[in-house]
This record gives structure tokens, sequence and C-alpha cells, in this order.
């Protein structure tokens, strides 16, 4: 499956962004997909994600209540809608699809097969 992760930008604190990952060459409702998101200096983290069902979400503990994970199944898209975001948002946000190991939401990179390229988020104070 090729991911295509878009819809990033500069936004002032307070404000949303919804973030989309088109997905090809597979249905996304295979596998578990989520978002992730590196800020420079710091180490990729998971931020949100589904496992194959959509029986399980998870929400980083920084994000809960703010973002939210979604999916179109008719259109192999899946999004994170970003509300009230603040500075410390600001990072790369990165679409993953995980196929071995998709009855869950995993945490660890390795397990993710496929990557998006990832699209800037910059959130200014």
């Amino acid at each position: 499956v090729q991911l295509q992760a878009s819809g990033g930008g500069l936004v002032q604190a307070g404000g949303s962004l919804r973030l989309s990952c088109a997905a090809s060459g597979d249905t996304f409702s295979r596998y578990a997909m989520s978002w992730f998101r590196q800020a420079p200096g710091k180490e990729r983290e998971l931020v949100a994600g589904f496992n194959w069902s959509g029986s399980r979400t998870y929400y980083a503990d920084s994000v809960k209540g703010r973002f939210t994970v979604s999916k179109d199944i008719a259109k192999n898209m899946v999004y994170l809608e970003m509300n009230s975001l603040k500075p410390e948002d600001t990072a790369v946000y990165y679409c993953a699809a995980n196929f071995r190991t998709r009855v869950v939401v995993a945490d660890k990179l390795r397990l993710y097969e496929y990557w998006g390229q990832g699209t800037q988020v910059t959130v200014s104070s």
C-alpha cells in the first residue's frame, strides 16, 4: 500500500487543521492505521491510530480531547482532525500502515511496514 499525507500548514495557536492520508494500491481497511509525528530533535512518536477493524482507537495523552482520527473506507482515506493546536504540536506528521500486528494499535515504529512522506504542521504562538 502506498500512503500520501497532506493537509499540513502554518496555523496560529488555538487553530485547527485536518490532515489527510490517501491510500493506494490496497485498501487500508486491512491494516491498522496510525499517525505519528516527529518534532525537531525528538524521536518520532505515535499520536493516534486505530486497529484494522476500528474496534480499538489510541490517542496520545498529549492530544486527547483535541485530535480525532477517522476514516472513509469508500475513499480509502484516513484523517487526523486537530483542534486547539498548541506550539508543541509543531512537527512533521506521518501516516503509517501496519499489517502484521493489525489487531492492535502498535506504538513501535518498526512494526509499521508502510509510511507516507510526511506533512509539516507548524503552530505559531
